[in-house]
């Protein structure tokens, strides 16, 4: 059952074949680069792309834009107590600002930090600390095929190996990323969530969750977990996100907002630490980058995202959107996530190899046949991993509607059935940062006369 209904609608067009195949040549083959005006259905990413409620437009308009001191900055307070169950919040102006703060106040060089899976920026904050992130996946986590409910959690045997060659004393830090967004959005157990927190105690790290996705998590911890079967999303939530000693938030996902983030703890020391940081890189700890009105919305967001109705109707939009695209042929990441159906795209193409990015080929693909944008997290986003060739298809909240996913599914027919004329791709030029060149290196396609990487990296 839905559980809104449209209120304000935007128009949107759909650009031309014509139109769409120069501005994706425009665009070095990289969707990043896409002007939205050329793009007609935005499945990029779930990321502050959604639409807010009444009840958050009301709040922006209530919005304190006081410097400190925001009545605004009570409200976030309060509903991450409520929500979460953290007394201590430092703002920010979205996740990876809430990352820059947390992990370079607890990371320095030559340090280890371990994750179920480290997504981009994550990986690029710990780098940039001078710090080494370590994936330790469960065995199934990059297998597309299996029905495992939890191929979210974090592997205690591949982190125990890790402190086993580098020492305890070199871990400062274990992150736990729920959903597990570089693992196709799979999620966490409870269960597995605690043995983390003790193998954090046994090692005398501190443990840490990126809880953007916290709502989809226990939403699914419901249905699957069976100790939390008559359990409610909100109590779930609390739970498991009390086994940290701190989180770092995107609200700009299961915010429900547009901009903004934070990080939450109950250590004092932490805290304090974190705050002065925050008041060097993003602003006075009661606004933390964002205006007043933003913070009032996103403190409205955090309640309604563990509203039953509403992460219900979230999830199983998603989960139908999986099925219409699998009922068509093309191969998809199962169970599918609550946020994103993810496209097996090694063996969309299986004649394109790792190596000319079969991912970033399906996702120009799908820009040109239907002016749908998606992402890749494959070899061109993660370079050097082990991952499976992905394409994300995220799914903005509160957004779109059966039309829009019809559309998307005649657009992958589409692609499919000209699957044998698609060819790969070479990087022409490179980002100064390797972790994150997937969001402004420019592409040609193989097909095309061989061209000069140009790498922009002057280290």
């Amino acid at each position: 059952m839905v559980a809104y209904k449209s209120k304000v609608v935007e128009r949107i067009r759909l650009p031309s074949r014509e139109q769409r195949s120069r501005a994706l040549e425009e665009a070095g083959y990289n969707a990043f680069n896409l002007s939205a005006d050329n793009v007609f259905i935005d499945l990029l990413t779930d990321s502050g792309t959604g639409a807010m409620s009444d009840d958050q437009w009301a709040a922006l308009l209530r919005g304190d834009e006081s410097y400190a001191g925001s009545a605004s900055f009570d409200r976030l307070e309060s509903a991450v107590a409520d929500v979460m169950g953290f007394e201590h919040v430092v703002p920010t102006h979205q996740g990876r600002g809430a990352e820059n703060v947390l992990y370079g106040t607890l990371l320095s060089e030559g340090d280890v930090a371990l994750n179920n899976t480290h997504f981009d920026t994550t990986r690029a904050h710990v780098s940039n600390q001078g710090a080494d992130p370590v994936d330790c996946p469960v065995s199934g986590a990059h297998n597309p095929e299996t029905d495992e409910p939890f191929k979210g959690n974090f592997s205690l045997e591949e982190a125990r190996a890790v402190v086993d060659e580098v020492g305890p004393e070199r871990v400062p830090l274990v992150i736990l990323t729920i959903t597990n967004n570089s693992a196709a959005g799979q999620p966490v157990s409870v269960a597995n969530t605690r043995r983390v927190r003790a193998f954090a105690d046994e090692i005398d790290a501190t443990f840490v969750i990126d809880a953007c996705r916290f709502a989809e998590n226990a939403y699914f911890v419901t249905r699957r977990e069976d100790e939390f079967a008559d359990a409610t999303v909100a109590e779930v939530a609390r739970e498991q996100l009390g086994h940290a000693d701190a989180l770092v938030m995107s609200g700009k996902k299961d915010g429900l907002v547009n901009v903004g983030g934070f990080v939450a703890t109950d250590d004092e020391s932490l805290f304090e630490r974190c705050k002065q940081r925050a008041i060097l890189y993003e602003g006075f700890p009661t606004y933390g980058g964002m205006a007043g009105r933003d913070v009032a919305a996103m403190a409205v967001g955090l309640r309604e995202a563990v509203e039953e109705s509403y992460v219900e109707d979230r999830v199983e939009q998603v989960r139908e959107f999986g099925a219409m695209l699998e009922e068509i042929g093309l191969p998809v990441y199962t169970p599918t996530s609550g946020h994103a159906v993810y496209i097996d795209a090694g063996a969309t193409f299986p004649e394109i190899p790792p190596d000319e990015f079969p991912g970033q080929a399906l996702v120009c693909e799908l820009y040109r046949e239907g002016g749908v944008r998606g992402v890749e997290l494959g070899s061109f986003a993660f370079p050097e991993t082990d991952r499976p060739e992905l394409v994300r298809l995220a799914v903005p909240r509160r957004t779109y509607h059966r039309e829009h996913f019809d559309h998307v599914v005649e657009t992958a027919e589409a692609v499919l059935e000209k699957r044998d004329e698609v060819s790969g791709l070479e990087i022409v030029s490179n980002p100064a940062v390797p972790e994150l060149r997937h969001f402004s290196a420019a592409l040609e396609p193989l097909s095309a006369e061989p061209a000069t990487v140009t790498d922009t990296n002057t280290d």
